[in-house]
């Protein structure tokens, strides 16, 4: 199976962490974080993934050079202009046209979800895209589903009130399965973004649906973050990927 890890950020919220490291060379405690992503995609038999760059591209690649040895090849492609979220996989999109589903997973999110089981659940649904999503306070989405899990409201970049009435809330947690039909929705060349531009259109269609996060998921947006993996890993609340 064939998945792609966004890699091509700058990791600016990380101050002088990503001046000269990229954030996906972040380790903690010996281990980068594109590498933990890289360790639950191979236990879940994903093959051949494709990663995305643009900024430190060579230092990423260089990074990742022993993973061919260790059960997953991978692709680099790098964008001269960023082509956000979607439009870095439409840029590839020959790497997906003959497989079934692919996994897109944010090159910033470290967790071990049963992409497995999250799978089983996409085919079920014959969905053209799956999220992953988990409940938090306060985030950088909203978004509610119905009995059956499809998405029916999606908020991008909640304003500040909208968190003043709710306590809680289902968010995208950054993991996402797609059918290569999903594709036809993505312009060529453009900056395209997942929940901008192509959820609203999924959401039409009644084609996009969620799954519940019941496992370890953080997103290491910044240096506190970095250190509450740390933490996490050492305290036993991370754990289950062999790296």
């Amino acid at each position: 199976m064939k998945a792609m890890i966004l890699c091509a950020g700058y990791g600016t919220r990380l101050g002088e962490l990503t001046r000269y490291t990229p954030k996906p060379l972040l380790q903690v405690d010996g281990v980068s974080l594109v590498e933990y992503i890289l360790a639950n995609l191979r236990k879940h038999g994903f093959e051949e993934v494709m990663i995305n760059l643009h900024h430190h591209s060579e230092r990423i690649r260089e990074g990742l050079a022993s993973w061919d040895r260790r059960g997953v090849t991978l692709s680099f492609v790098h964008e001269e202009t960023l082509l956000g979220t979607a439009g870095a996989v439409k840029n590839v999109s020959e790497f997906f046209t003959n497989e079934e589903a692919f996994v897109v997973h944010y090159g910033d999110v470290v967790t071990n979800v049963n992409l497995s089981k999250m799978l089983s659940f996409h085919r079920s649904r014959k969905a053209t895209a799956t999220l992953l999503v988990h409940q938090r306070q306060r985030s950088n989405s909203a978004l509610k589903f119905d009995e059956t899990y499809c998405v029916r409201e999606f908020l991008e970049r909640p304003p500040a009130e909208f968190w003043e009435t709710v306590d809680k809330t289902w968010v995208n947690s950054g993991v996402m399965i797609f059918c290569p039909r999903v594709l036809d929705l993505i312009p060529t060349g453009v900056p395209v973004d997942w929940p901008k531009d192509i959820f609203p259109q999924l959401i039409a269609a009644g084609d996009l649906y969620a799954y519940c996060l019941e496992d370890y998921r953080i997103a290491v947006d910044s240096a506190d973050r970095l250190g509450q993996l740390q933490s996490d890993i050492r305290t036993g609340r991370f754990n289950g990927v062999d790296v």
